[in-house]
């Protein structure tokens, strides 16, 4: 892991980008440590200096916590290959014109998600090997498709955070049975990205036995910015 950057912000916080092999990401550290980690993932692999990402990830850091991202193969500005691309312009276009996307989806989320976990473990890998981060670990991010995958081959997440949930490849539908962690589920009620029934369905069929829906009206960036507060609340039930 080599660091290319690094600029402390005004709240203590250290902000450092890295790569790791051909792997760019940003980690983000408090003054004081070692830290538990908290690997923070966008939705379906929009970039990881994505606003919503950066605000989240630095607000957490300031709790007290390590937090790192990654553009894993095919997300934020990593080569997409021509099909990936195709995917992602039929994808907005049949949502934009109401149309069914089961298909488009699973062709493009499916195989992303199996390209980005072998990423996220040889980061996860060389993160642990920071003084400055102690663990333990937890998953918190948009991308559900991706927690659920990951916290199902990496025992060392102990907790995580999801958000929405209406859209996830049958694989992971499928794997949400053995998540067994403690998880926090959050759904914005009238969110025209991600159908409500699936997410409540995908909720009902994790295996955890302490798992927590928080629900809001809204659409799908209007996630109320208490959730944040909470949800670190929660990072500190399990990870402190």
């Amino acid at each position: 892991m080599q660091f290319t950057s690094e600029q402390r912000l005004d709240d203590g916080v250290l902000e450092r980008e890295f790569t790791l092999g051909e792997i760019p990401g940003t980690l983000w550290t408090p003054g004081s440590g070692p830290a538990p980690l908290v690997l923070m993932a966008h939705n379906n692999g929009l970039p990881k200096a994505e606003p919503r990402l950066v605000a989240r990830a630095r607000y957490t850091a300031a709790r007290g916590y390590a937090v790192a991202t990654i553009d894993a193969v095919g997300c934020g500005d990593r080569p997409r290959s021509a099909s990936d691309e195709q995917a992602r312009t039929d994808l907005r276009r049949a949502m934009r014109a109401g149309e069914p996307v089961d298909e488009i989806f699973e062709s493009f989320i499916g195989p992303m998600v199996e390209r980005a976990v072998p990423d996220w473990r040889t980061t996860l890998d060389a993160l642990l090997e920071l003084p400055e981060i102690g663990g333990p670990v937890g998953y918190s991010g948009g991308w559900t498709a991706l927690g659920i995958r990951l916290a199902v081959v990496e025992p060392r997440i102990t907790a995580a955070g999801f958000f929405a949930g209406g859209y996830v490849p049958r694989a992971q539908r499928e794997e949400a049975r053995q998540v067994t962690i403690p998880l926090l589920f959050l759904l914005q009620w009238d969110d025209e990205g991600n159908p409500r029934q699936r997410a409540l369905d995908l909720f009902d069929a994790f295996g955890s036995k302490e798992k927590t829906l928080h629900a809001n009206l809204g659409g799908h960036t209007g996630t109320p910015w208490f959730e944040l507060e909470d949800g670190c609340r929660f990072l500190d039930r399990h990870l402190k």
